[in-house]
């Protein structure tokens, strides 16, 4: 108990060393690009925050491959990407710095007439069929076998996909390829795949928008913009062959088994986690900054930002189906931007 109330008096600190940077009243708004998993997140903290403190956030939801292209650009003050950058990737990208800011579920969705979001159940191997164009029908035998009880028409399955560089294919198909060794070696894991089957849209906007109005469709999404769509979303059997649903308690407790401190600049991804109550295909998001910055007042700003996120956005995050980080792993992550330096060369939070 005293160390957890030491580490929240430090991470208490180290935000009011943040918040205490001089305000700049002509500041302009704080410009980021990337991924858009977190986007119903960041857009709802940053209504909040510009209501607190007349700033704006000037976010581009274009995938998490533009954001990583534009912070290496330095056309931003940070890039968003739901894919962990090596040590290498960092330091290719001019030096970057990388953490978690909040962690989510990505959740099947399908467009099916009389079928209850979460009625349907799938398998792992049954997913793995189904993207790879295998499983073509709603009444095939895998589907039927997994759902004795459900109402399965004959309708084709139509597999929508992301057509751009995306953090949320990446967590997909690296837990498709954990769990299917078809799909390991005939497509593999990567943000922009070689699909076997499908249509390809844009984001998880348009991954939504295609399943919402394609009968038969099934498509990945994070789970809170299934939530906004109204999608019918469908249960998994997870590691430890149980059923469950994505929400937060299932994405946190695969969140439960994460060692961000022994995470090597904070690289961990938590898909096909163990736990009976754990949701297979959890991610977490990641803010990437360059260590040596230009603007100092822009770069400024956005660690505000981001610290006050880490401090009053919990609740938000929770509404939307996110998972706020630990404490413990906020202070680490706050620490960690005594790397990111002025062009003076001084840290933008001297600790």
């Amino acid at each position: 108990m005293y160390k957890q109330a030491a580490r929240l008096v430090r991470a208490a600190a180290v935000l009011a060393t943040i918040c205490a940077m001089p305000s700049f009243s002509q500041a302009a708004d704080i410009t980021g690009a990337g991924a858009t998993f977190p986007f119903p997140i960041y857009a709802k903290w940053a209504e909040a925050y510009k209501a607190q403190t007349g700033i704006g956030l000037n976010y581009q939801s274009i995938g998490s491959g533009g954001g990583i292209k534009q912070i290496t650009a330095r056309t931003v003050a940070f890039g968003a990407s739901d894919v962990p950058l090596t040590a290498k990737e960092l330091a290719d990208g001019g030096n970057l710095i990388q953490w978690p800011m909040v962690m989510g579920g990505i959740v099947p969705v399908v467009n099916l007439d009389g079928i209850k979001p979460n009625e349907l159940t799938l398998d792992s191997d049954t997913l793995a069929k189904i993207f790879l164009g295998e499983v073509k029908t709603w009444d095939a035998a895998e589907l039927k076998k997994l759902n004795p009880n459900a109402k399965l028409p004959s309708t084709p399955i139509l597999v929508v996909h992301r057509a751009d560089g995306s953090g949320t294919t990446f967590n997909f198909t690296n837990y498709l390829s954990k769990v299917s060794a078809d799909w390991k070696s005939k497509v593999g894991s990567s943000t922009s795949v070689e699909w076997p089957t499908g249509l390809g849209a844009k984001g998880n906007e348009g991954v939504a928008n295609n399943v919402a109005q394609t009968k038969g469709a099934i498509g990945y999404v994070e789970t809170a913009y299934a939530k906004q769509n109204k999608l019918t979303t469908m249960k998994m059997i997870n590691k430890d062959g149980k059923a469950v649903e994505a929400n937060g308690q299932t994405v946190q407790a695969a969140a439960a088994n994460a060692d961000w401190a022994k995470a090597d600049g904070f690289y961990l991804i938590i898909t096909d986690q163990p736990g009976a109550s754990a949701w297979p295909i959890s991610a977490s998001t990641f803010i990437l900054m360059p260590k040596e910055v230009k603007d100092a007042t822009a770069a400024g700003e956005a660690l505000k930002f981001f610290a006050w996120a880490y401090k009053d956005g919990d609740k938000a995050a929770e509404e939307l189906d996110y998972v706020p980080m630990p404490a413990n792993v906020k202070e680490l992550v706050m620490k960690s931007w005594a790397q990111i330096k002025g062009p003076d060369g001084k840290p933008l939070n001297a600790m």
